[in-house]
């Protein structure tokens, strides 16, 4: 019996190791950043450590410090735009030089109820847009009040990308989505840097043909609320809004030349929704991840979000953090290699509207309530590892596993680790609250006499095996021309040169 109970207690303390050394799953919470804000539909920087807040039926753009301290109204354009329902003043972006140039970019409704896409200027005063500055790049007729779109985003290439909806109604009554002479239900991509309005980017995928607007950059959205580029990859993600029964995330890569068509009408995620006069399935690109309006999601129109590159939650990198707005809680969404993964984090209030950033990379949650929350880790622990003489030490924990090229090894469960052999080495660390992986670190170990083993450096050293790095030079350059001594001066020789002296000599 004594042994049955040893047996057991090695088998449950095995499995406590096991587990211990499991990373704690991810987890966010939204703490309250700003309040009292009047419908609010989304949050954007210029690349300094202000934000800027849409008011959507109020018409303008409010500054406030990355601290919450409030600075002021920017812009206010009450008297152009019409409100209520899904229209209102839905997308702003700073152009990539804005710092030089002062433009900014503004997505309203018109008091028509067309969609307007305009160009700013910021005045004397940084804190105070130039109203008079007003340029109208691009006004696209609504035929029905609904599925404005309204984001602005410019990509890695420079060029200004428009999401626009399909019109409205329901169930895209015009088929305006998959119509290539309509700017309906479409990404579109402009060239901004024109001395008049805008140019059409030469790699657009329609560009010189007749029979689809040049200005399409892919095809078939129904309502495209909030995109976003991955400012580390380039990649884009499209929250697109569903009609009755599924929500969507599509995906294009950065390295995709355009073109794709989502499928909306003859799709709903991929679902087939109406698919008359529609090409085979195959000609569409579908949803990465889709939602439907039923158990277990109850999702009713899905809020695009942003892919975390921020500096304080290191746990949080490259997920595509997004949210419903009838949900309301956040959403994980990463990609393992083989398949999407999507993972319900945290439990939030309904009325997200919009993700943001700011120029660090940090992310906030705004709510149509009037309170835009900053999103963080739960456990913001950072554990970091670093050589120090002969063996890497791992920082702030109190226990430690050690890996080589991802296999756990046996018995390393010290702050700092010798190793033996070449590998990549990494740790998972515990604080006792919850468990993260270090910084990988390559190591080479070597065998043999270590020191100097050019013999042109100053201090050679002719029983040296394997050289060590401690290698100095004379810096008047007094350099022999045949560095390889094969008796020839050639190729061989400047090569050695260059990799000898480009440092020492000054280059």
């Amino acid at each position: 019996m004594k042994r049955l109970f040893t047996l057991l207690g090695m088998v449950i303390c095995f499995s406590m190791m096991s587990h211990a050394q499991s990373l704690t799953p991810v987890d966010v919470q939204l703490t309250t950043f700003v309040t009292g804000y009047s419908a609010p539909s989304g949050l954007y920087h210029c690349g300094d450590e202000r934000l800027f807040v849409l008011e959507k039926d109020a018409g303008d753009i409010e500054i406030l410090m990355t601290s919450g301290q409030y600075v002021g109204t920017f812009l206010d354009l009450t008297g152009l735009i019409s409100t209520g329902g899904e229209r209102g003043l839905l997308g702003l972006a700073f152009h990539p030089n804005y710092g030089d140039n002062g433009y900014f970019y503004v997505n309203y409704t018109n008091t028509a109820g067309h969609t307007v896409i305009a160009r700013y200027q910021v005045s004397s005063n940084p804190n105070v847009a130039d109203p008079a500055s007003a340029q109208i790049l691009l006004t696209i007729n609504q035929p029905y009040s609904n599925h404005n779109g309204g984001h602005l985003a410019f990509g890695p290439d420079g060029y200004l990308y428009i999401g626009m909806g399909d019109g409205g109604s329901a169930g895209d009554p015009q088929n305006y989505a998959q119509n290539p002479l309509s700017l309906l239900g479409k990404m579109l991509r402009i060239d901004v840097n024109q001395a008049n309005g805008y140019g059409i980017p030469p790699t657009n995928p329609y560009a010189g043909q007749n029979d689809t607007l040049p200005e399409i950059w892919a095809i078939g959205l129904r309502n495209p609320w909030k995109f976003s580029f991955d400012r580390q990859t380039g990649d884009m993600f499209i929250g697109d809004v569903g009609q009755n029964v599924w929500e969507e995330i599509n995906f294009q890569s950065a390295a995709s030349n355009g073109g794709e068509n989502y499928g909306w009408r003859c799709y709903e995620a991929d679902a087939a929704y109406n698919t008359s006069g529609c090409q085979n399935s195959s000609a569409y690109v579908y949803p990465v991840a889709a939602f439907n309006h039923s158990s277990p999601y109850n999702f009713c129109s899905i809020t695009g979000g942003v892919v975390y590159r921020g500096s304080d939650f290191p746990a949080l990198q490259g997920i595509y953090f997004f949210s419903d707005y009838c949900d309301g809680d956040i959403y994980a969404l990463t990609f393992d290699g083989s398949q999407w993964n999507d993972t319900e984090l945290f439990g939030s209030n309904a009325g997200v509207v919009a993700f943001g950033e700011d120029a660090q990379g940090e992310v906030y949650v705004v709510n149509n309530g009037g309170t835009i929350f900053r999103l963080e880790d739960t456990c913001p622990f950072n554990p970091q590892i670093s050589a120090n003489a002969g063996a890497l030490q791992a920082s702030s924990g109190n226990s430690y596993w050690w890996f080589r090229d991802g296999v756990l090894i046996d018995g390393a469960n010290g702050a700092s680790y010798t190793p033996t052999q070449s590998g990549q080495y990494f740790a998972r660390v515990s604080n006792g609250t919850c468990t993260r992986q270090t910084n990988p670190v390559q190591w080479l170990v070597t065998s043999g006499i270590g020191g100097c083993t050019y013999p042109i450096a100053s201090n050679y050293n002719p029983v040296a095996q394997v050289d060590d790095g401690s290698c100095f030079f004379d810096l008047n350059c007094n350099c022999p021309a045949d560095f390889d001594q094969n008796g020839e001066i050639g190729v061989s020789d400047l090569l050695l040169f260059i990799e000898l002296y480009g440092s020492s000599c000054n280059n």
